[in-house]
């Protein structure tokens, strides 16, 4: 059991950490250490590697269709094949930078499904290869992104702040007792404001 800190010892602590603790503050919220940038993180890195499994697929096609050796004929194999692809190419670049995460994650639900259930359920936990229990956690972890969303590092949330400060800027009608509708500010917004 270590002995409690002196009083002396809280006091220098204290004063180490004030700067640090300054430079943390600085940061943009979303930058600070802590769960949000976690999320951010962990959402990034899923959809690199959902990027990554997409590319493996393009130039691999072969690795895939082993996995749908069970299915008959030769068109639905090859159907897909191309959509998983695109799908982890797409979705996962749309994951990582957090641009319809949602979405994003919702094309990925169903396919992650496929591999924990249908796919690897057949050779179990114990494989070597640590098929089943990677894609259950991936699966698990599109669905919390489903479920909440991006988090604050996304291109969703700058999209979403830009369009509610624009929503606030006051845009003025030529005709006073006929202010602007929806689509009419949005093209003021667009023109230049005329040189004076």
């Amino acid at each position: 059991m270590s002995a409690p800190l002196s009083v002396e010892n809280q006091t220098r602590s204290a004063r180490a950490e004030g700067p640090i603790r300054e430079r943390m503050n600085r940061l943009p919220r979303g930058l600070r250490p802590g769960p949000a940038l976690g999320y951010d993180l962990v959402r990034a890195y899923l959809g690199v590697g959902l990027f990554v499994r997409g590319v493996l697929f393009v130039a691999q096609p072969e690795l895939m269709l082993g996995y749908l050796r069970d299915i008959h004929g030769w068109f639905l194999p090859y159907a897909v094949v191309h959509f998983v692809a695109i799908a982890h190419l797409c979705g996962g670049l749309m994951l990582a930078v957090g641009l319809l995460t949602r979405v994003a994650a919702a094309i990925q639900v169903p396919i992650l499904f496929g591999a924990v259930f249908f796919v690897h359920s057949s050779t179990g936990l114990l494989n070597p290869g640590q098929s089943l229990e990677f894609s259950g956690l991936v699966l698990a972890l599109l669905v919390v992104y489903l479920t909440f969303g991006s988090g604050e590092l996304a291109v969703d949330t700058l999209l979403h702040q830009s369009h509610e400060r624009a929503r606030h800027v006051e845009t003025p009608s030529l005709i006073p007792e006929r202010p602007l509708r929806g689509h009419q500010v949005l093209f003021a917004r667009a023109m230049p404001s005329p040189k004076r």
